[in-house]
């Protein structure tokens, strides 16, 4: 039976198919419709200028396809107690805005396409309305235009965002008669959800398990002291710091990352880690970090939530260089990659990982790195050119959801800079303290990257 076949037998007459690991665990932070995962705050936003003459109609059609094509986009999530199931509707209209913008100068456009995407992620969308694709076509004049996709991220992830907007273009190109790309072969995300339960059984998981049951026996996720407790309830909000690391910085942090036969982001989580010392006085660091995921090639075209929670221990104690603390970085890594499974199996394996959490003045803040390979930079699809709008660096007053504490992400730009963009709860975090931790991540990679092997004390 195929895996198509085998999922069509599992689902009842309703529709409703099993969850996914990462659904599972959107439910552990689910706070209710006014907050947290489950919101009508939650969302990806990612917006695209688009050179060309854009048919709104045949724009609009080929969302109607996309929708079609992917059934997260057509998916509920259900909530409350006892085993969850994604409930799978017939594809229906997804909402698409059309604004005509004011002519102005090519540097104004490009400040206005940040004013215009900060304001988009700060909307609300109804979490309950499907579906879960929306989208805001912004004209400067008839061959510039800002195409912002809006999806809730129960339905989508930062790979999906680059399948989607992809998959418009080809659909809006065959419409018009135009030449375009094939699809690749995908399947579909219910089909995915039925794989993980029938191919992550005990007996696959079990040197998986073994291994986080060793790497995390006594750990707790390293939590920052927040501004307020918790218990004040205070007004949820979820502003976004934004900063820019430099050129120069960037070629030398990329450079230190090759040479040490690493990634970036293992070389920018050891500048983390050595920051969380300094400021908490722990060496035993075990700090949250997001995968895409995506490990199975045959869900590759997948559109759907893949992320996965990943906690990376890292023992620094005795390191006496930034050089020390990076090798220590990557081995973290390397192994936890080998072993990465769904983390509810990982957190069954460590009762005591999540208990920092529960203090009323303690968060965590997750760490995370973007170097997508598949970002759009002036690609022709039919005869529309789409290039990915990166290298934000408005700040704004309220942003996505994020379920808890802060999340800090660090986007490697082809212009060959580092974007940063630290989201964060204010419910429990300043924007003061918000700023002078991203302060302080700049000036000690400053400081850390052109002298690896220098004593840290000196530092």
């Amino acid at each position: 039976m195929s895996i198509a076949e085998t999922s069509r037998a599992s689902s009842d007459q309703s529709g409703r198919f099993p969850l996914s690991h990462t659904q599972n665990f959107l439910r552990l932070f689910d706070q209710g419709d006014d907050a947290g995962p489950f919101s009508a705050r939650y969302n990806i936003v990612v917006g695209w200028r688009i050179r060309g003459r854009i048919d709104v109609e045949t724009l609009q059609g080929a969302m109607d396809d996309v929708v079609a094509r992917h059934d997260s986009l057509r998916t509920l999530i259900s909530r409350g107690e006892g085993v969850g199931y994604q409930e799978i509707h017939p594809p229906t209209s997804p909402t698409l805005w059309v604004r005509d913008l004011p002519a102005s100068e090519q540097d104004e456009r490009q400040l206005r396409t940040e004013e215009l995407l900060r304001d988009i992620e700060a909307g609300s969308y109804d979490a309950h309305e499907l579906p879960h694709l929306r989208a805001v076509l912004a004209r400067f004049d008839e061959r510039d235009s800002l195409f912002v996709l809006i999806v809730h991220h129960t339905s989508s992830d930062g790979w999906s965002m680059q399948l989607l907007v992809r998959d418009i273009a080809i659909y809006y190109a065959r419409r018009k008669g135009l030449p375009a790309p094939d699809f690749p072969p995908m399947r579909a995300y219910q089909e995915y959800a039925r794989w993980q339960h029938d191919n992550t059984t005990d007996e696959s998981l079990e040197f998986s398990r073994d291994y986080w049951r060793q790497k995390l026996d006594g750990a707790e996720i390293l939590a920052i002291t927040t501004d307020q407790p918790r218990s004040a309830n205070l007004e949820k909000i979820s502003p976004v710091h934004r900063f820019v690391i430099p050129e120069e910085l960037t070629t030398a942090t990329l450079a230190l990352a090759k040479s040490m036969r690493s990634s970036p982001f293992m070389v920018l989580l050891a500048a983390y880690n050595v920051l969380l010392h300094r400021m908490t006085d722990a060496t035993d660091l075990v700090v949250p970090t997001l995968t895409s995921g995506r490990n199975e090639p045959q869900f590759q075209e997948t559109v759907g939530p893949f992320f996965n929670f990943i906690p990376l221990r890292t023992d620094i104690s005795g390191c006496e260089t930034f050089r020390e603390v990076a090798d220590r970085t990557r081995m973290t890594c390397l192994e936890a990659y080998s072993y990465d499974i769904p983390f509810p199996q990982i957190l069954g394996e460590a009762p005591t990982l999540m208990a920092p959490l529960a203090e009323d003045r303690l968060a965590a803040c997750a760490f995370q790195v973007w170097q997508f390979s598949t970002v759009m930079e002036r690609e022709l699809i039919g005869d529309l050119e789409l290039s990915e709008v990166r290298g934000r660096t408005l700040s704004q007053h309220n942003g996505t959801d994020i379920p808890d504490g802060a999340l800090f992400t660090l986007d490697i730009d082809p212009s060959g800079r580092i974007f940063g963009n630290l989201a964060y709860n204010n419910n429990l975090f300043d924007e003061t303290s918000m700023v002078a931790l991203a302060a302080g991540f700049s000036e000690l990679l400053g400081k850390v990257v052109p002298v690896p092997d220098a004593p840290l004390k000196d530092i």
